[in-house]
């Protein structure tokens, strides 16, 4: 199908990118995440755990599965803690990916293959198509099952 513009619209080339950003006031928060995020890729979990505290958004999935993670890499893995924050991630949001594959790969980390199956199971109706989060379970879900443990990081 082509489609045309009408005579009086320029081409999308020719328009400001101005023109199609939000203006400054336009209150649309920054990502309060951003620097626990950037904690996190940098695999400074101690750090990531104490940035989370300080906006303690409780209510949202993305910092609760983020502590969950922080909590489960940290230098002193607390397993029981991210667990909780996992399951409360997938209470606020069922079909959070980057809950469902963690979450997976706790139990995975406890023996419990499973439950890490079923969270596959869940990423695979999560995903429109195979994603990075069920890739990454699928291949712990594998290497759990070769080694008889959990092989990860």
């Amino acid at each position: 199908m082509t489609r045309f513009l009408a005579p009086w619209c320029p081409p999308p080339a020719l328009v400001p990118a101005s023109r199609w950003t939000l203006p400054p006031d336009s209150g649309r928060r920054p990502d309060a995440l951003a620097t626990a995020r950037e904690l996190v890729a940098s695999k400074r979990f101690d750090a990531a755990i104490e940035s989370l505290r300080e906006v303690n958004d409780t209510g949202s999935a993305d910092w609760q599965n983020l502590m969950g993670y922080s909590l489960r890499r940290s230098k002193t893995p607390d397993v029981a803690a991210a667990q909780k924050h996992y399951d409360t991630a997938l209470r606020i949001d069922p079909n959070h990916r980057g809950a469902l594959a963690y979450s997976g790969e706790l139990a995975l980390m406890k023996g419990d293959l499973p439950t890490a199956e079923q969270r596959l199971a869940r990423l695979d109706k999560a995903c429109a198509r195979k994603c990075s989060e069920y890739l990454d379970l699928e291949d712990a879900v594998k290497r759990y099952k070769v080694n008889g443990k959990y092989v990860g990081w």
